[in-house]
């Protein structure tokens, strides 16, 4: 196999992210989610793997679907407590030099101008090291908390969000011009007005006529995140995502979904390969096979089967307190995460309609991902396999425990790895978006955002007349 193999830390400033119950387990830090120092180790950890990015998840909202109330999810911690995700990126490039920060953050409840501003703030601060996973939102309790019976339909929160991002994707790379900062002390000119530009946006959903508040980070756009498998999500990525995450219990599923976001990026006018493509998977390793199995095991004794079933009924938009543990889930209708309710209504590995059980159980640790289990050997064979099979790129990794989890892949499963010629031996320098293709710093030329660039077709610049005014002279 010549591709090599890519690696993101998937973690959430919560204590229960992606396995309930965990939190117990001896040794295990979640609940120390609060704490600067946790944030920093794990940022050390996945830098000392040569992750591409610790990628980080958030919601707005509560898992009430489950019961028909919060309670369930309170008294196990699923994802709530949940802090801010943003702070997180400054906090962990302080102590590192290469890995990159994925942040979550949506685009139904915050507007446009500030949240570039911030996405600005932290390029300039990580020193291009971001990158920005675009979530349109899934709990019905996030809309309510912003004043809204429900969310916005499915396809719907996507033509908002292709609004939203014209509205970034404008203010970030067609306000500034590249030489509108000259810090010019002599004349006291810090920045020439006539290189910063108005962007002129009148749609349906925002009306942003200013320029943008900060001046060009090293990204400008940070690296394009997203997570959508449905039809509509797969449309949406073709046209924005750099990096894209997918989920799929099996190889097959997988399979089908990269294959469609492959055939998307063409139909779009983009490369194949012009984005990443992360499975979510979970990776249990021990020095041998038997202490793997043995360590799954144990994990499994702490796992939360009320947490398991919060969780699965908020991703599903069903809720399964409604059903037997040995039903199958059927034919239902939802307006949460619809690839997901569709992989878990076919077929399990074992050739069986899944059931609330057999979700359970798998989710028990690991969240919706594949569980890897085994000698790092072991590990090493079964993912060189589904890169093979799958044509994914990487995998985005959620751990059992934390950091216990990563420090097993980064000093287990990554020499085993490197050791085979299919992962990398060292970071490449520069931004997050040259580390992950090899080319430059900013969008390219060819990707969506990059249309909106000072003097692109897609540019709606209202440009600053010269008043004739005499600059003041310097005190």
């Amino acid at each position: 196999m010549t591709k090599q193999i890519r690696f993101n830390a998937f973690d959430m400033n919560c204590v229960a992210h992606q396995s309930p119950g965990l939190w117990r387990y001896p040794g295990d830090r979640a609940w120390q989610y609060k704490d600067l120092e946790y944030w920093q180790d794990l940022a050390r950890i996945a830098e000392r793997g040569l992750f591409d990015a610790i990628f980080i998840a958030d919601v707005l909202g509560t898992y009430d679907v489950f019961g028909g109330n919060d309670l369930a999810a309170i008294r196990q911690g699923a994802q709530v407590p949940v802090n801010d995700p943003v702070q997180l990126a400054a906090i962990g490039a302080a102590v590192t030099e290469h890995v990159g920060f994925g942040i979550t953050a949506g685009t139904a409840f915050e507007h446009p101008v500030p949240f570039a501003r911030r996405l600005s703030t932290l390029d300039h601060l990580t020193k291009g090291r971001v990158g920005w996973n675009i979530v349109t939102g899934y709990l019905p309790s996030a809309a309510r908390n912003f004043g809204q019976a429900d969310q916005l339909a499915h396809d719907a929160r996507y033509d908002h969000a292709d609004e939203y991002l014209e509205v970034i994707y404008k203010l970030l790379e067609g306000s500034w011009e590249d030489d509108a900062v000259v810090r010019d002390a002599a004349s006291g000119v810090f920045a020439i007005p006539e290189k910063v530009h108005h962007i002129g946006h009148h749609g349906t959903h925002f009306d942003v006529p200013g320029i943008h508040l900060s001046e060009p980070s090293p990204q400008r756009t940070p690296v394009v995140f997203q997570a959508g498998a449905s039809p509509r999500g797969v449309a949406f990525a073709a046209q924005n995502a750099e990096a894209i995450f997918i989920g799929g219990p099996t190889r097959d599923a997988a399979k089908s979904t990269v294959a469609r976001l492959r055939k998307a990026l063409v139909e779009a006018g983009r490369d194949p390969y012009d984005a990443k493509i992360y499975l979510l998977s979970s990776i249990i390793t021990d020095e041998t096979a038997a202490g793997a199995r043995a360590k799954y095991e144990d994990l499994l004794s702490y796992a939360s089967v009320e947490g398991t079933q919060v969780f699965f009924s908020g991703w599903l938009g069903v809720d399964l307190s409604t059903y037997d543990l040995d039903e199958p889930l059927g034919n239902v209708q939802s307006n949460a995460i619809q690839s997901a309710l569709e992989a878990f209504q076919g077929e399990n590995a074992d050739g069986r309609t899944w059931t609330v059980r057999d979700i359970v159980k798998l989710g028990g640790v690991g969240g919706q991902g594949q569980n890897f289990i085994g000698s790092p050997a072991e590990i090493a064979d079964t993912l060189t396999d589904i890169v093979e099979y799958t044509d994914v790129d990487g995998f985005n990794l959620a751990y059992a425990t934390t950091p216990g989890t990563f420090e097993d892949v980064a000093d287990l499963v990554v020499p085993e790895l490197q050791r085979r010629g299919v992962y990398q031996q060292e970071y490449t320098p520069g931004t997050l978006r040259h580390k992950l293709f090899g080319a430059g710093d900013r969008l390219p030329d060819h990707h969506r955002g990059a249309q909106y660039r000072v003097g692109g077709p897609l540019s709606t610049i209202d440009d600053h007349t010269d008043t004739g005014r005499p600059i003041p002279a310097v005190i």
